[in-house]
């Protein structure tokens, strides 16, 4: 009689994996796109112009400080340093200050408190998923990186849809599960400890795996100091890899679109068509419903055409769409518009990282994990910094809002340079 197969431990650690991005979804659904951000610059700010130069100017400081430390940790792990005591050091972080973040009252008092607490955790946030997604091409058979990419992702937005669907419905509605004091926006500070309490709990599977060598990591500044010799070694070998080069110029322009729209969303939603809070988390309900939906429908594509084909086609639906909700005046048209978006939003992002799991050589795997890294930081606060002077000029949100497709384009004629990556079977 056979024996039921038993099954694969390596599954559970991906599932793992995997789970940590429905834990830290949550932070970017609702701290940095849509509920955090929208009650700084519609209640905490002086007004939403303002509101918006602020934020950008605090995101985009936050994305400097992440370019410079992002390669640097990256490498660091990567020579054998503290791996997992970072990643739960640089969670923790992120957890703490998303909590904090219940002291910022509806008053332009705290505006310095809220900047400062939501850069850090920002910057917490990005570094530990710099370790995360470094993970993948050594728990993932190469048959299949594509598809846990985008399955990862798909997970993630479906977190984050049910972290604002529990805020939603048991903070922020009128008849909310828990009906908490309106006075000093109660009801919305909540959903900042739903969310800290969210991103630790769904943490610790993966927090709680053996990701460190059994015999033991360098201490952290000797890796440091091994990393920085690391780095300065693949840029002096730079000519050698010009296609992955080519690839991590394309994902750098077209990440820093991505990230100005997360971290603008919301404030665009709020201060173009007057959306309230609930709207708003209404609205990013519907935009991770269409971003699971893309991210889950072209892991399959990926694994299947490839991961270029499927980022060219993603940035394709992105600048498309993304100039039409910038032309509408309707809100319905909004609605439709930026829920077709989504569509396209996991799918760029995850194709590119297994895209690189694809293409980097197996000896030199790690260390461009850590370029990787470098790509999607290096000029983070571009963006954001762009978005926030250029609505400040204009006196425009839409116009400001523009800049992102920009990038968008950027990255789509880059990416036309880079060729196929090419796919080893297991």
């Amino acid at each position: 009689m056979r024996k039921p197969a038993l099954p694969d431990p390596q599954t559970g650690r991906l599932l793992a994996w995997a789970l940590y991005d429905w834990a830290n979804s949550a932070y970017a659904a609702l701290i940095q796109t849509f509920v955090f951000a929208t009650y700084f610059t519609s209640q905490v700010a002086k007004d939403s112009t303002i509101g918006t130069t602020q934020w950008g100017n605090a995101i985009g400081i936050a994305g400097l400080l992440i370019a410079l430390l992002g390669p640097l940790l990256g490498a660091a792990a990567d020579q054998g340093g503290p791996r997992q005591g970072l990643l739960r050091a640089l969670t923790g972080l992120a957890v703490l200050t998303t909590a904090l973040l219940w002291l910022v009252r509806p008053t332009t008092d705290d505006v310095t408190l809220a900047l400062l607490l939501v850069g850090i955790g920002t910057v917490a946030f990005e570094l530990a998923g710099v370790l995360y997604n470094a993970l993948l091409p050594a728990l993932a058979p190469r048959s299949r990186i594509g598809r846990w990419s985008g399955w990862g992702w798909g997970l993630g937005y479906v977190g984050g849809l049910l972290c604002l669907v529990v805020a939603l419905f048991g903070f922020v509605l009128d008849d909310a599960w828990l009906p908490l004091p309106r006075e000093d926006a109660e009801h919305v500070r909540a959903t900042f400890l739903l969310t800290a309490v969210w991103f630790l709990v769904f943490s610790l599977p993966l927090l709680s795996l053996r990701l460190d060598p059994p015999d033991g990591r360098k201490p952290l500044l000797r890796a440091a100091r091994d990393g920085l010799q690391q780095l300065a070694g693949t840029l002096r070998r730079v000519r050698e890899y010009a296609t992955l080069v080519r690839f991590l110029i394309a994902r750098m322009l077209y990440v820093d679109g991505l990230a100005t729209l997360f971290a603008f969303g919301g404030v665009y939603a709020a201060g173009t068509f007057g959306m309230s809070e609930q709207q708003v988390l209404l609205f990013g309900i519907l935009l991770n419903v269409t971003a699971a939906i893309g991210a889950v429908g072209f892991a399959w594509l990926d694994d299947h055409s490839g991961p270029r084909a499927t980022m060219l086609l993603a940035l394709t639906g992105l600048i498309l769409l993304g100039t039409s909700v910038l032309l509408v005046e309707s809100r319905t048209a909004f609605w439709v518009l930026g829920g077709a978006l989504g569509l396209f939003v996991g799918p760029a992002q995850a194709a590119g990282r297994s895209y690189l799991a694809h293409a980097a050589p197996p000896h030199l795997r790690a260390e461009l994990f850590g370029l990787f890294a470098l790509s999607g930081k290096a000029t983070a606060f571009a963006g954001p910094l762009l978005v926030g002077w250029v609505t400040w000029l204009a006196g425009s949100q839409r116009i400001g809002m523009a800049t992102i497709v920009v990038f968008f384009l950027l990255g789509l004629l880059m990416l036309l340079t880079v060729p196929e990556a090419p796919r080893e079977r297991d």
